[in-house]
């Protein structure tokens, strides 16, 4: 008795991760016409043709308990609020999912379509027909949001999850590896989380993996995916019938490095599809590997953290600035004067989302919104588990760089200067970090809690 009682506990884990049901899906997002092309702001005209294809995709997630969640990716370079907005509520029409269950993740591929207004002030070469053609776009990018995640729902079916991470080593600080940076060390984050649904005979189904990196390995005017998109194309290769999903990091200032700047001749896209391959390949070293099982139920914390700016500029000063300024630089502050001329004044802070997820008592899945630096990815697996914290940054609106208090003293690209593209009347104020942190904490402690 005694021994079939041991037997009837052992199997209980197992049965456990049987409750679990996975759907994942794909829909492709080739732009139609010519188009302009996003991530560089030196661009002069709309795109060429198609290099590689790229994608929406979706994961979504059903426990025991009924809630599903989903986890979209993107070979983006962004989304704007509207987006984001547009989307969610249609799917919560639809399908009932909740804001709180509904993840926006994208690589920030430089070689995609402008959508939106995602850096709206970065394009000033655009003209009325170019915008046009960016619009139709969009407005198809919301349908195809929603068609991902109404066919990965209808595909979920009984799997069981895994989670382990791996090692790839072509990520650079890029603060540091520009001129006059050498003498300093750089942060980098060189993890690859990776997370697979598999069925009953334990085929991958779904594969989930991240990096913390730019994905700025081509630019030129061909659409592509760049390293992200290879190595999902290589992943799905090697296991047939799955889908891939690239989960961008904290990646707001590395690179892979070396990369052949400004260019998609065929050196670049070569080493391009080497770092896809690469990456792959430290994913699949992974997924062939041993997997930590990942248990139910899924529980959900979303919030919304108060990031404050440093003192905005006054209208006479923009007024002052505008004499002697050209360029991006005038257009940014012309910007900014028509702001206070419509709402009275910038504002002072911003509602930056913040998601987390417990995916039972083994992972810890922390989503950010925008462009975070290294240093969150690093702060928030240092608190809450390197083994098993996921940390990703790129998600929602693409508001600007996050900057740690690190890189805010800094200053340079991304800790002041890179403000400028996002029409925000930044830098943020010292707080950023810790305001960011405390909201972390506030959340997984909800999620952990319930």
């Amino acid at each position: 008795m005694l021994i079939r009682f041991a037997l009837v506990l052992a199997a209980l884990p197992a049965l456990s991760m049987a409750a679990w049901k996975v759907g994942a899906a794909k829909v492709n997002i080739n732009p139609t016409e010519p188009i302009w092309l996003a991530g560089y702001g030196n661009r002069d005209k709309p795109s060429d043709s198609i290099l590689q294809d790229i994608w929406v995709k979706a994961a979504a997630f059903q426990d025991d308990t009924g809630a599903i969640s989903v986890i979209t990716t993107a070979d983006l370079v962004g989304l704007d609020t509207k987006t984001v907005d547009v989307v969610s509520r249609r799917v919560r029409e639809k399908l009932g999912i909740p804001r709180e269950r509904l993840l926006f993740n994208y690589s920030h591929n430089h070689s995609c379509p402008v959508t939106g207004d995602v850096l709206f002030l970065y394009y000033p070469l655009m003209n009325a027909q170019q915008r046009a053609a960016v619009a139709r776009y969009t407005e198809r990018l919301y349908d195809q949001y929603v068609e991902v995640i109404e066919k990965a729902v209808a595909a979920l079916q009984p799997s069981t999850l895994e989670f382990e991470q791996g090692l790839a080593g072509f990520a650079v600080n890029r603060r540091r590896s520009r001129p006059g940076g050498r003498k300093l060390p750089g942060p980098v984050d060189h993890d690859v989380p990776v997370m697979v649904a598999r069925d009953s005979n334990r085929t991958p189904r779904a594969i989930l993996f991240g990096y913390s990196c730019h994905t700025t390995a081509l630019s030129g005017q061909s659409v592509n995916g760049d390293y992200a998109g290879y190595a999902q194309v290589e992943l799905e290769k090697w296991y047939p019938g799955s889908t891939a999903l690239f989960v961008m990091g904290c990646g707001g200032d590395a690179n892979p490095l070396p990369r052949i700047m400004q260019s998609s001749a065929p050196d670049a896209v070569e080493l391009a599809s080497m770092y896809g391959k690469i990456l792959a390949t430290a994913a699949k070293l992974v997924i062939n590997g041993k997997m930590m099982p990942i248990d139910g139920p899924l529980k959900v914390a979303y919030g919304i953290a108060e990031v404050p700016f440093q003192k905005p500029p006054t209208r006479a000063e923009l007024e002052e600035r505008a004499k002697t300024l050209t360029g991006t630089r005038k257009h940014y502050n012309d910007y900014l004067l028509s702001v206070i001329r419509k709402e009275g004044k910038l504002m002072d802070r911003y509602p930056y989302p913040v998601h987390a997820w417990m995916f039972g008592k083994d992972l810890t899945f922390i989503g950010l919104t925008g462009e975070n630096v290294v240093d969150y990815c690093l702060r928030f697996k240092g608190a809450y588990g390197w083994d098993n914290t996921w940390v990703a940054g790129y998600n929602n609106e693409l508001l600007s760089y996050i900057p740690s208090l690190r890189v805010l003293r800094e200053g340079g690209y991304e800790g002041t200067e890179g403000m400028a593209e996002y029409g925000l009347p930044g830098p943020y104020g010292y707080a950023v970090e810790e305001v960011i942190a405390q909201k972390v904490e506030e959340l997984v402690k909800e999620a952990r809690s319930k």
